[in-house]
């Protein structure tokens, strides 16, 4: 018995670097049966974009180019392509903010949407129109997003949202309310918006409250060294969205109501801000 030891020895060494080898061969091993309970998507928003440009140049740049996006929508016929996968990022939102977030390209998912946009002529901005089936594929992949990453409707949003003081898109002609009504976009209520225009019996609040409210609402109001428009254009931004027939930028009282029926709260607060103004004008909420 002494003399088959080492034979023994020998064969449990073997035995034991075969199983070592055979463990590296399935590399890292991760056990995977518990999962954390404090957790969510990394997405937190869509963002809607035109691309000014025709299918196959959209294609093109979206592929072979600096920038991407999750999905482009063709059209004629309209077709969906997948050209990042979700947990990946795409390179779509650029120097971008909407509630404070900042750089949303490592949190969103991009839809670029193959439209022409618009063209300046002698008579003005022309805007072309949407095709309506474009729109019908749109409305079911963001219904698909918004449930598989448990997002609710107001996290979809505009590049003329993120980007007021750089980007247009997707425009005053895109079918916001259209989307609002399939639930993946929100839409202010018509009944509210209609009593704070009775409210503010055609006075607009002051900038300050503008500023203040279009801030609580998601967007940024920051502007670059020197810019005197930065507000202007992040009303006109707000406007082409919720009141497309005019997207001037002015402050007026309609777009203050329409602003003020998204942000519900906020409307008790123009008397705080009128307050510093000549004269002073008091509005009690409803």
């Amino acid at each position: 018995m002494h003399r088959r030891l080492p034979n023994q020895l020998g064969y449990l060494g073997l035995l034991l670097i075969y199983l070592v080898l055979a463990g590296c061969s399935r590399g890292l091993q991760i056990d995977t049966s518990h999962t954390a309970r404090g957790q969510d998507s990394r997405v937190q928003y869509v963002i809607l974009h035109y691309t000014s440009s025709n299918s196959a140049r959209a294609l093109n740049t979206l592929t072979l180019g600096e920038v991407s996006s999750h999905y482009l929508i063709d059209s004629n016929p309209p077709v969906i392509y997948r050209l990042v996968d979700e947990d990946r990022r795409a390179w779509h939102a650029g120097d971008s903010s909407w509630q404070g977030r900042t750089w949303l390209n490592a949190s969103s998912i991009g839809i670029e949407i193959v439209h022409p946009g618009y063209r300046d002529t002698p008579q003005g901005r022309h805007w072309y129109p949407w095709d309506p089936q474009q729109i019908e594929r749109l409305i079911p992949l963001l219904q698909d997003i918004l449930q598989r990453h448990d997002l609710p409707p107001e996290r979809v949003i505009g590049h003329s949202d993120i980007a007021p003081q750089r980007k247009l898109d997707p425009g005053p002609l895109f079918p916001w309310q259209q989307l609002a009504a399939a639930g993946v976009s929100i839409w202010p209520d018509a009944a509210r918006v209609t009593q704070y225009e009775h409210l503010l019996a055609g006075q607009a609040p002051p900038l300050a409250w503008f500023d203040a409210t279009l801030q609580r609402f998601g967007y940024s109001t920051a502007s670059a060294p020197g810019q005197t428009d930065a507000l202007r254009n992040v009303i006109a931004a707000f406007q082409m969205r919720f009141r497309p027939a005019r997207h001037d930028g002015l402050p007026d009282a309609q777009t203050a109501a329409i602003l003020a029926a998204l942000v519900p709260e906020s409307f008790a607060e123009i008397s705080r801000f009128t307050d510093l103004a000549e004269p002073a004008v008091h509005f009690t909420p409803p």
